[in-house]
């Protein structure tokens, strides 16, 4: 009998590690599934839990007004101890590259636990963007036992990182799994500020937050997408702001007395999810995005100057566009008009995957000849 502790602390994290609980605990005869919140992010967190129906067996519940990776590092760090002490797991799953994904994988290290990294081997280069994503991803990929690569982009990063072939397993993305699973139920908008939503227009879906962007760059950001509302009375944008006060406070300043904006709260995951589904395209400096919108057939402009997901660039699914408002405002307008590159984009057949990324997780858990 395996003991896998999966351990995740944000909303982003849950929803790509639900797949892999829920594939988890279809081997109770082989595996015994520990599930560890560490609260990072506490009421987004909730609504996919819920969603997914996981209840966790620890929560650390470690979310504080105003705090800093300092304090989230260490609450992580101390909190896991005495969980990894009392549970003896065999396996520690963690995700992406988060706070809580480096100092989980950094726990269960100093216990002598093994580390599975899910979605391993993402990387842009700039340790200082995404920050401190790069950062974490690396550190966790150093701290690793088994990595599984979302592509084989992400396994070629590996490799030249010097980590064993054997250990690296090209798996697909588990948010494929999940988004295909939650469109697939039905679902009704009501709430979150759309009620004025005029839904026979084409929907622009719009997420901003990375800490790269504040600033400046996302003050071009806003002003570009004001100006294309502006050109395209046919269009309506959904923006659900982020709970940063410095997001928020900038985005009510340019976007929010501009008829057919809509500033709306953060969506629980099954609105978001069938948000994108009903979207025309989709602007974001979000990382996941950029493999859900194309799964859906939606054209993803990114907001980002660097992107560790090469792949999707390179299917066409999606463009790196940067924080100049010019260069957004002319990308987006060719969307709309020029059909040929729009059709290029929503046609282009996505990269991450067929859906079945935590079956080959879980499989791949249960061939391991060192667990």
């Amino acid at each position: 009998m395996l003991k896998v502790l999966s351990v995740f602390g944000t909303r982003p994290e849950a929803i790509k590690m639900a797949p892999v609980v829920q594939e988890l605990q279809k081997f109770p005869e082989k595996i015994q599934s520990k599930v560890v919140v560490t609260a990072q992010h506490r009421e987004m967190l909730d609504q996919v839990l819920e969603l997914f129906h996981i209840q966790p067996d620890y929560d650390l519940n470690l979310m504080r007004h105003g705090q800093t990776l300092y304090d989230i590092t260490s609450r992580v760090l101390l909190g896991l101890r005495d969980i990894l002490s009392q549970e003896k797991p065999d396996l520690v799953l963690v995700h992406g590259d988060t706070t809580t994904t480096f100092v989980a994988a950094l726990a269960a290290f100093y216990q002598q636990i093994k580390v599975g990294h899910v979605e391993a081997g993402l990387r842009t280069g700039n340790k200082l963007s995404p920050f401190p994503e790069e950062m974490n991803r690396k550190m966790t990929g150093s701290l690793a036992d088994y990595h599984f690569a979302p592509t084989e982009t992400a396994r070629q990063n590996l490799l030249r990182e010097n980590v064993p072939e054997k250990m690296i397993v090209v798996t697909g993305n588990t948010v494929i799994d999940a988004l295909l699973a939650t469109v697939r139920q039905p679902y009704q908008f009501t709430g979150f500020g759309m009620h004025e939503v005029d839904w026979t227009k084409k929907i622009i879906l719009l997420t901003c937050h990375r800490r790269e962007n504040w600033g400046d760059p996302m003050r071009e950001i806003f002003t570009a997408v004001r100006r294309v509302k502006a050109a395209r009375p046919d269009t309506e944008v959904i923006f659900p702001v982020h709970k940063n006060p410095g997001v928020r406070d900038l985005a009510h300043q340019i976007l929010g007395k501009t008829p057919g904006i809509h500033l709306v709260e953060p969506m629980d995951y099954q609105p978001f999810a069938h948000l994108m589904a009903k979207s025309y395209l989709v602007l974001t400096d979000s990382g996941g995005m950029q493999e859900e919108a194309p799964s859906l057939g939606k054209p993803v402009l990114v907001l980002r100057n660097t992107t560790e997901r090469p792949e999707a660039m390179e299917a066409g699914t999606v463009k790196l566009v940067g924080t100049n408002q010019d260069i957004i405002y002319q990308e987006t307008m060719k969307l709309f008009e020029d059909e040929r590159s729009y059709r290029a984009m929503a046609n282009a057949v996505n990269p991450y995957g067929d859906g079945t990324a935590a079956l080959r997780i879980v499989q791949s858990i249960l061939d391991a000849d060192d667990l």
